[in-house]
């Protein structure tokens, strides 16, 4: 069962990550414009990379794994920052089961359904 104060946690990281994603892509749009999504590759490479650290501090041992940090930086913070991150996490951890099918087949299906998903929500709005 959920602590209730781990909640509070999550949050706060969420924030921070959300409003830490927000400056990132405005001062990469500043810096490179906006013909390319430079904020969205940056936020999503950082994410993925700070979330391979954080995952390896629990596994060796650096950051105690029954500490609220996995839920403040892993799921509040990153999640808020990118969820690639977590989409990442998985398929390094899928490559490392040697499960290669299945991270191939993961992202596939996360890259192309997802993108279409998008789409046709859009369409759908578009629509109305």
């Amino acid at each position: 069962m959920t602590q209730p104060y781990i909640l509070g946690f999550i949050a706060l990281g969420g924030a921070l990550g959300a409003c830490s994603r927000y400056l990132l892509s405005e001062l990469c749009a500043t810096l490179l414009g906006r013909g390319f999504p430079y904020g969205t590759l940056t936020v999503n490479i950082l994410g993925s990379l700070a979330m391979g650290l954080l995952i390896a501090a629990f596994e060796q041992g650096i950051l105690d794994a029954a500490s609220p940090w996995r839920q403040v930086i892993g799921i509040g913070f990153l999640g808020a920052l990118t969820t690639f991150s977590t989409f990442s996490m998985d398929n390094v951890l899928l490559m490392q089961q040697g499960e290669f099918i299945k991270m191939g087949l993961n992202i596939l299906l996360n890259v192309v359904v997802c993108i279409f998903a998008a789409w046709a929500g859009f369409q759908l709005l578009m629509r109305l």
